[in-house]
């Protein structure tokens, strides 16, 4: 099997802080890789080295063949790398944004590399229109255009999506499937629990360390909850009493329903079914989300920081 990202025991410090702790990862080629966790919890920082735009203090591996510690290098000209704020020329068009990253890489034959860009993300309808006119969308689009001009191996994604909406996410997602299935590697960071069921596989950082990793499916098996439903009138009135009945590890709100998770399926069906009967509410079985899951792990997280 041909790993992209084959790292061990990676950390990193900014002063007093350990911000990443011990990270061991391994990613497929052509793989889309998501990382997950709270803001502050590592998850760009661990990318940036992975890929080659920070160094590690220690640890050992390789990103697309090279050395991590000490040939980064000649990893960062193999990368793409989409930022979360718009880093683009908003005083420039599409064609010359596009053009001005071509120059900067000192690629050959560069009105054929933008207009074969153009023509692959669908914007040459718009080459000649400003980049501060966009919309989010589009903006997105003209900046994961300029990531792929250098021909990238792997593709680093922080929050590609913030701030656009359901369609332009959508888009974005089927363009980054595509990316894959061409076999470019491709690490994206994000908060959005449908995205990162897109994925192949996850990361779940917290706090500077790895809590778990794998398929969506494989992380909500992991966790061994049972999930139930509950609803009916003013069911939200009810979340804190849920909290305290036996077998009841977590209460989290969906729509107008509630989730109440726990290990010991026993103890939790029988007194939910008791509540419900007690309080008019239907209750019924549900699957456990990978939100759920994730609200699981962040339980027993501890942030070193909190208290600095």
């Amino acid at each position: 099997m041909n790993f992209t990202i084959d790292v061990r025991g990676i950390n990193k410090h900014f002063g007093d802080k350990h911000v990443v702790r011990d990270l061991s990862l391994q990613v497929r080629e052509g793989e889309i890789y998501g990382f997950l966790g709270p803001n502050g919890s590592g998850k760009t920082t661990s990318i940036r080295m992975i890929c080659g735009l920070l160094t590690p203090d220690s640890g050992e591996g390789t990103c697309l063949g090279f050395d991590v510690l000490k040939q980064s290098v000649e990893i960062k000209k193999q990368v793409g790398y989409m930022t979360q704020k718009f880093s683009l020329w908003d005083d420039l068009t599409i064609a010359e944004n596009l053009d001005f990253v071509a120059r900067m890489f000192g690629m050959p034959e560069r009105k054929n590399v933008v207009a074969e860009a153009l023509e692959d993300l669908g914007l040459s309808g718009r080459k000649d229109q400003l980049a501060g006119s966009l919309s989010g969308g589009w903006k997105q689009r003209l900046a994961l255009a300029s990531c792929l001009l250098h021909r990238p191996k792997l593709l680093l994604l922080d929050e590609p999506t913030a701030g656009v909406d359901p369609n332009a996410r959508r888009d974005f997602w089927e363009e980054i499937h595509r990316l894959s299935a061409s076999g470019i590697t491709i690490l994206v960071s994000t908060h959005y629990m449908d995205e990162a069921e897109r994925c192949h596989r996850l990361a779940y950082i917290a706090y500077g360390n790895l809590l778990t990793s794998g398929t969506a499916e494989d992380i909500v098996a992991a966790q061994h909850l049972t999930t139930w439903e509950v609803s009916g009138e003013n069911v939200h009135d009810h979340t804190e009493a849920l909290r305290l009945i036996p077998g009841a590890d977590q209460v989290t709100t969906y729509g107008t329903a509630l989730h109440v998770s726990g290990k010991d399926a026993g103890k939790l069906g029988a007194a939910i079914a008791e509540y419900g009967k007690s309080h008019a509410l239907w209750v019924g079985h549900g699957a456990p989300s990978l939100e759920d899951a994730f609200v699981h792990l962040m339980r027993n997280a501890h942030d070193q920081f909190e208290n600095k």
